[in-house]
């Protein structure tokens, strides 16, 4: 016997319902171009850290320099490599 399978309607709920006559296009156009829209999703735990984005790029920021200094301090290898004599 197969499964009653219930049928909806097309239609949507009246909470749905959006007159596109009062819509803007392009409403935060400029906004977006302005700020930027370069968006990370961060986890929930993460987030709870941060109060807003300007906190987030704060610790962004320090990470970068710190990664930066680091660079600085780190001297490369100078010495070239012996090459191994015939046995």
């Amino acid at each position: 016997m197969k499964p009653k399978t219930s049928h909806m309607s097309d239609d949507l709920r009246p909470e749905y319902n959006f007159d596109y006559s009062k819509g803007v296009r392009g409403k935060y156009y400029k906004q977006i171009l302005k700020e930027g829209a370069n968006i990370a999703v961060l986890e929930p735990d993460i987030a709870k850290a941060f109060p807003n984005s300007a906190a987030v790029n704060d610790a962004l920021r320090v990470v970068l320099k710190a990664g930066k200094a680091a660079r600085r301090l780190t001297p490369g290898s100078s010495r070239t490599t012996r090459k191994r004599a015939a046995a």
